[in-house]
């Protein structure tokens, strides 16, 4: 039986004499004890492990599992994003400086300037650098690469004695090439119709015929000449030839594709287009 006692200044209380009060209290502190042991899983063994969760800080595993929202949104958006795959398309078109590398690039066909099965060249010609293509009277002579006539002579004024000049050449025409190089050939005796100056060809195309007109010594022959366009037209000493062409025209004979682009563009650097 439980009565309430006085314990001087320390307050009042209550005093517990009763036997079976005494235990109930001593097995109600038992009880807690055990149930705490079993759902914490102590160092004895007790509990299961599927007991163990209900004792974790849910907002710390939330904070520790899931990532950051701020590290994650601007990578999502970026791939997936239609903006982002609206910016990747023009990449993808070849630019106009693309497209400009990519002609220029673009291998060049070049054939033997005479359609002829008998032909000789000279390695070596007088006076300046050029190749004089000997050939019967009357050959075709075709247009060593495509591009657009510069220059035509349909007429010999050539007079016998007199200085070298334009008129060297009698018949002859001029072409500038796609790859920047203009090829000459003169002494023809016939240019064929339709080839006058802005008209385009293509390579193998009909020029003329072979010839001895102008200065050839009465010698049916081509006198070849490979050049920078300096001045396009007028410019007779550049035009007749800068540059030795037996290597070219050993190629072009054989059906190769040697160019003479960088050793034009190099004479034109060196020579500021004064022959």
């Amino acid at each position: 039986m439980c009565q309430r006692s006085q314990h001087g200044s320390a307050g009042t209380g209550y005093s517990c004499q009763d036997g079976p009060v005494r235990l109930l209290r001593t097995l109600s502190g038992l009880t807690v004890i055990a149930v705490c042991l079993a759902g914490c899983g102590g160092n004895s063994g007790v509990g299961s492990a599927s007991a163990t969760p209900q004792f974790v800080e849910p907002a710390a595993t939330s904070a520790a599992a899931a990532p950051e929202p701020s590290s994650v949104a601007p990578s999502l958006p970026a791939a997936t994003s239609p903006s982002a795959s609206a910016s990747a398309t023009p990449s993808a078109t070849p630019s106009a400086s693309a497209a400009s590398a990519l002609t220029a690039t673009k291998k060049v066909k070049y054939v033997f300037p005479v359609k002829a099965s008998n032909v000789d060249w000279h390695t070596t010609h007088s006076k300046y650098k050029a190749t004089d293509i000997f050939a019967d009277c009357g050959e075709s002579v075709v247009a060593t690469t495509s591009g657009v006539v510069l220059e035509v002579s349909l007429k010999d004024v050539y007079v016998k004695g007199s200085p070298d000049g334009p008129n060297n050449g009698g018949l002859s025409v001029s072409l500038l090439g796609d790859d920047g190089v203009r090829f000459y050939g003169s002494h023809l005796s016939k240019v064929q119709p339709g080839i006058k100056k802005g008209v385009r060809v293509k390579a193998g195309q009909l020029l003329g015929k072979v010839g001895h007109t102008g200065n050839a010594n009465n010698v049916c022959h081509l006198h070849y000449g490979i050049s920078p366009p300096c001045a396009k037209v007028g410019d007779w000493k550049v035009r007749r030839g800068v540059v030795w062409p037996y290597s070219y025209l050993a190629s072009w004979r054989k059906g190769g594709s040697k160019s003479p682009v960088a050793e034009v563009a190099a004479w034109k650097r060196s020579h500021n287009c004064k022959a």
